[in-house]
């Protein structure tokens, strides 16, 4: 009996040490890629601060939408040679957070400083707003203090708004950020659907709902930062699954397709993940750095070509071009 328990004890033990190896993730592969160099030429009096927003349109025209001495939103040429400033000392400019461009090739800003998200027609006249700015004469809005709650979020209103995006029926949707924790639907005239999401960990839940975008179904993807997850909901806000392997999402951007993916970015690692839209991880690229190649602070990505990313830096104060080879990537563990 006792040579039995001594089998057994060792037979458990073995299985035991054994188990971590079967466990262990299939690694994930490093995709090699290339940074254009100088890609954004400037004029000599025109200098970017925080590159915080980056878009481009089926032109392949690049808008930068930048926290510099004032928020600037900028448009470039394929070439990266610039063209004009759109709305240049605009009342609803503040504190620069992305620019999205839809499939009509309007230009959205999204300006977390004055609550508003402001659309532009392709010659860049204003030609819808979303939210309020507060009242020159009162300032900007007190910031609720750490740990205490935020005010109570209204109908048509915003606090401190991260990012936008449109289901194929063209309704609009928008991450209502950083206090509300919460996304906001609206039709494609601007007319208020309803709202949802809290702060919180739970699904449906949120800490600080960074960034965002839409699939060609119609589905929601929201980079819940505070949480280190995307979560993902249809149309009506109802939850449908969630990635927990990107750590935390700073940026996401999904392509066209037919076959799309999607790109999300750790600003303090430097690292973008590409995963299918199941949350499967494809692979990896990128370090923190200020060389080209390295990234300080990825805000916004766009990846309207599948293999030909265009990524905004905050720290860095540029914007880098990437070209991603992933028919040579090479397998690597990701952490």
């Amino acid at each position: 009996m006792k040579r039995y328990a001594i089998v057994h004890a060792l037979a458990v033990l073995f299985l035991l040490a054994a188990a971590p190896l079967h466990a262990q993730p299939r690694p994930a592969p490093e995709i090699p890629f290339d940074t254009v160099p100088n890609f954004l030429k400037l004029p000599v009096d025109l200098y970017l601060g925080e590159a915080a927003g980056v878009a481009v349109n089926s032109k392949g025209h690049i808008f930068v939408y930048s926290r510099s001495g004032h928020t600037q939103l900028l448009e470039f040429d394929r070439d990266g040679k610039f063209i004009r400033e759109i709305g240049k000392d605009l009342y609803g400019f503040y504190q620069a957070h992305v620019v999205r461009v839809d499939k009509d090739d309007n230009i959205w800003a999204v300006d977390e400083g004055t609550n508003m998200v402001i659309k532009f027609n392709p010659e860049g006249r204003v030609v819808m707003l979303l939210g309020r700015k507060w009242e020159l004469v009162e300032g900007p809005p007190e910031q609720p203090k750490p740990g205490s709650p935020p005010p109570r979020a209204t109908v048509n209103n915003f606090n401190r708004p991260t990012d936008v995006a449109w289901d194929p029926a063209g309704n609009i949707y928008v991450a209502d950020g950083y206090n509300n924790s919460r996304v906001a639907k609206f039709d494609k005239d601007g007319n208020w659907i309803k709202a949802w999401g809290e702060r919180g960990n739970a699904p449906g839940q949120f800490n600080t709902p960074h960034t965002m975008a839409a699939d060609a179904k119609g589905n929601i993807y929201i980079g819940d930062r505070g949480n280190k997850r995307i979560q993902v909901f249809d149309a009506d806000g109802t939850f449908l699954r969630q990635f927990t392997n990107v750590e935390a999402p700073w940026a996401i951007c999904i392509t066209p397709g037919p076959n799309q993916v999607l790109y999300s970015s750790d600003a303090p690692s430097g690292k973008v993940f590409k995963l299918d839209l199941n949350g499967n991880l494809l692979g990896t690229f990128g370090k923190f750095g200020k060389q080209a190649g390295q990234f300080g602070w990825i805000h916004e990505i766009d990846c309207r070509t599948d293999n030909e990313l265009v990524v905004g830096e905050l720290l860095n104060w540029r914007v880098q071009k990437l070209i991603l080879h992933p028919d040579k990537a090479t397998s690597t563990a990701t952490r």
